[in-house]
Formats: C-alpha cells, structure tokens, sequence
C-alpha cells in the first residue's frame, strides 16, 4: 500500500506555508497530519486537500520540562486546535507569554504557520511543524 501524502511531503508543504489533509472518498472525513487510512471508516481511497489554515483553540497545556537537547525553549504553550474542516492539530502557540496563559484561551481563532524546530535526542532532526497565532 502507498503513502497517497507522505511525512516527508507534509513537511515540505508546511515549510511552503500549506497545510495537507487526506479526504476520505467514502465518508468524507479529513485527516491531518496525514495516516495510511482514514481514521473514521478505514478507508483507504484518500485524496491530497489544502486546509485554509484557520482554527480554534480546543485546549492546551504549558510545558515546563522541555524534551533533551531543548531546555532553553521552556515554558510554552502546546495547543490542540480544531481547524475549520474538522481535524484537530497540536502545535506551538506563539503570540502570548506563557506565564499569562489562561482558560480565556479555549475556542479563541488562530492562524496556522510553521517553524522549524530543532531536533532533540530522540528526534531524527530539525522538523518543521504547525505553530498557532491569534487570527
């Protein structure tokens, strides 16, 4: 079975400023980031959609004890954001210091952006991933 949207292509999409799906073709349910099947049904006639990169907060948490290799990063803020076509994302909220963070935050709009982050001990590298502004 292939990959219809390969990690290493979501990565390259993302430092491009696109954010790739997977849409079922029989339920219609969108995936991100992208699996093998749908996470709905299991189906696996999935098709490569563009997200408008618009969401809201659907919780989030602040880190205090970063991963090996990058303490220097702490405290921030990780959100799980529900974009507008349905799919929850986790990614780095920017844009707010994360001492002030407080439930004021839940269903506020966001934008999705990217930033690469450096690799730690356990990771295979400097990986791009989903970073959250206020809209």
């Amino acid at each position: 079975m292939d990959y219809k949207l390969t990690f290493k292509d979501y990565a390259d999409a993302l430092t491009k400023g696109k954010l790739l799906g997977l849409k079922c073709n029989n339920c219609g349910k969108i995936t991100v980031p992208p699996k093998m099947a749908c996470q709905e049904c299991g189906e696996t006639d999935l098709e490569i959609v563009e997200m408008n990169k618009k969401g809201k907060i659907v919780t989030f948490t602040k880190v205090n004890v970063a991963p090996e290799g990058r303490e220097n990063e702490i405290p921030y803020i990780i959100a799980l954001v529900q974009l507008e076509e349905g799919p929850w994302i986790m990614g780095n909220l920017i844009d707010i210091d994360p001492e002030k963070a407080t439930m004021e935050l839940m269903d506020r709009e966001v934008k999705v952006g990217f930033r690469v982050f450096p690799g730690d001990k356990y990771s295979p590298g400097n990986q791009p991933r989903p970073l959250f502004s206020f809209a």
